[in-house]
């Protein structure tokens, strides 16, 4: 058995680490059971005919459900103390932690958003389907999604808006739903509409200096991370809760193109994941109340947009990444400099 004490040397930092690996395949695990189950559950209903028995299995495998999140939380406070207290260690042996970022926990960039590059990040491209975008080497400088980051299970994301890499304002965010990829959470798109967080934020950081605040998609409002908002031909990838959320069923004047966030369309047939018109698709959009067709002068960032006569380019407020994580809890604050992987394992 491992100790949760911290001590003051190397060894109980090593063991701690151990402990918290272990802790993670633990949940891993369990996230697992419930699939399991289900093998189990159609084995059972094609051998017996009896109501009450299934229902007991199907009762039981709502029970694991719970499970993974509840143990989180403990993994969450014994990591918590743990790397406290190795963090205090290191300090006490003369270590220079001032510009680096040693939470423990590892943070993997699964996309970054240009408005400017010329390649379109609409509701269509990349987002339900995974596949490989850009390069490594302009990973933050222009669109870019990993394929292999976008199929890992993600208990957290970080929304990142930065300056040429250095992080500007950042949100981050605790999934209501465990070991789930981007790529599956992406694919839900019928009937879509999913509000994917709870609680808000976990952490927001935002650089004093920071402009173009007033009507940022992600900085300028509040609330919760919703994924695939799509109403008739309308879809947007993220959006936040708080800023204008469109009923399912449009209505013009009113609500007609008139959610904003990022990875959208203006005419997609959006369930399927194909569009009715390359015009009308767009990467970023800011909060604005702009409904078609009364308003017809729809504020874009940047240029990549198609040419729909209401899209309208406009200022680049920095490029957006997102980051996911299955145990690190905070970011980096602003003023730091990204790298596609950022942080240490626990």
């Amino acid at each position: 058995a491992v100790s949760l004490a911290v001590g003051t040397n190397a060894s109980s930092g090593n063991e701690t680490r151990i402990l918290l690996s272990d802790m993670q395949k633990f949940r891993d695990l369990l996230v697992e059971m419930p699939d399991n189950l289900v093998d189990i559950e159609s084995k059972i209903d094609g051998l017996i005919d009896d109501k009450d028995v299934l229902q007991k299995i199907q009762e039981f495998r709502k029970k694991f459900l719970e499970l993974p999140g509840e143990f989180f939380d403990l993994e969450m406070d014994v990591t918590e103390i743990t790397c406290s207290g190795i963090r205090k260690d290191e300090e006490k042996e003369g270590e220079d932690h001032s510009e680096n970022y040693s939470e423990c926990g590892l943070w993997h960039l699964g996309m970054n958003l240009n408005p400017a590059d010329g390649h379109i990040m609409d509701f269509t491209t990349g987002w339900s389907t995974g596949t490989s975008i850009g390069s490594a080497e302009n990973a933050l400088r222009m669109d870019f999604l990993d394929s292999q980051v976008w199929k890992e299970p993600a208990d957290f994301i970080a929304i990142v808006r930065h300056q040429h890499g250095v992080v500007d304002a950042v949100k981050v965010f605790k999934f209501k739903h465990w070991g789930i990829s981007l790529l599956d959470r992406f694919k839900d798109m019928d009937p879509g509409r999913m509000v994917v967080t709870s609680g808000g934020p976990i952490q927001e950081s935002i650089a004093d200096d920071a402009a173009n605040l007033s009507d940022d998609p992600i900085f300028s409002v509040g609330g919760d991370l919703a994924f695939n908002w799509i109403n008739n031909d309308n879809g947007h990838r993220i959006v936040m809760t708080e800023g204008f959320l469109a009923p399912l069923v449009t209505v013009a004047d009113v609500s007609e193109d008139n959610t904003h966030g990022l990875g959208n369309h203006f005419a997609c047939r959006c369930k399927t994941n194909t569009e009715n018109s390359a015009v009308w698709k767009h990467e970023i959009s800011n909060i604005q109340d702009c409904p078609w067709p009364r308003c017809r002068n729809q504020r874009m960032q940047g240029t990549d947009h198609g040419s729909g006569s209401s899209l309208k380019s406009g200022p680049v407020y920095g490029n957006y990444a997102i980051f996911v994580s299955q145990d690190a809890a905070s970011f980096p604050k602003p003023g730091f400099e990204l790298q596609p992987e950022i942080g240490r394992a626990c």
